[in-house]
């Protein structure tokens, strides 16, 4: 049913300029993301998987077509509402971590809450709720450069939800990671969204992962296309 859809994108096309050159990556793409939905995006490198990220998150105006986020059209939004809608409901997990070195990981999970507006009071008792959830409670008090590549990304994965978005949205959260950390992270990540009623859309190279989704979609010729089980 239509109510149900928390992301859409409808008829999104993305250019590029490269001198005199214009590089199309997406073309017409539609996609539709139910709630409590997790899909995975599998395609080669180059093929605008990050670009199909960006818009969908509002990190990116498309050159034509509208997304539309928990029922609101954001193609035409001044940057403001749109920056107060991505703030709110949508969660970014990215390749590499992005914590900030200076700060504990206690302290990054807290940062988009203070930024809400939340009492620090508050924004410590969830941020400690979600890395105890994330398995990484007991380094609640260590920096980022202390962590293991696992422990880092499970930090960044509870800082992405921390404001409790519709929608999280992950650019090959396990990329860095090897095999056996990278399955151990996403089974942490898995159950967060599961457990949470997240809806989700996660860039992966790695079938394995990909097949624990509910569907997983490709990207040809600038499409979104469904990849049949």
């Amino acid at each position: 049913m239509a109510n149900d859809i928390v992301l859409s994108l409808a008829g999104i096309d993305r250019h590029y300029g490269q001198g005199e050159t214009v590089l199309s990556i997406l073309k017409g793409a539609d996609f539709t993301l139910r709630t409590g939905e997790t899909v995975a995006l599998v395609a080669p490198s180059g093929t605008g998987k990050s670009t199909l990220l960006h818009v969908a998150g509002l990190l990116e105006h498309p050159d034509a077509g509208e997304v539309t986020l928990g029922g609101v059209a954001c193609q035409e939004l001044p940057d403001e509402q749109r920056t107060a809608i991505r703030r709110n409901s949508v969660g970014f997990v990215y390749q590499f971590h992005h914590l900030l070195p200076e700060f504990s990981a206690l302290e990054n999970v807290m940062m988009p809450q203070l930024i809400a507006g939340l009492t620090r009071k508050e924004a410590a008792e969830r941020a400690k709720q979600l890395l105890d959830y994330m398995r990484v409670g007991h380094r609640a008090d260590h920096r980022p450069a202390e962590l293991s590549g696992g422990e880092q990304q499970r930090v960044a994965i509870a800082r992405a939800v921390a404001n409790a978005p519709l929608v999280l949205l992950a650019d090959e959260p396990t990329g860095n990671l090897d095999p056996e950390t990278a399955s151990y992270v996403f089974s942490a990540l898995e159950a967060l969204v599961r457990q949470s009623g997240l809806s989700a859309m996660i860039a992966t190279h790695n079938h394995e992962i990909a097949r624990r989704m509910d569907r997983c979609v490709t990207l040809i010729d600038g499409k979104v296309v469904e990849i049949q089980a």
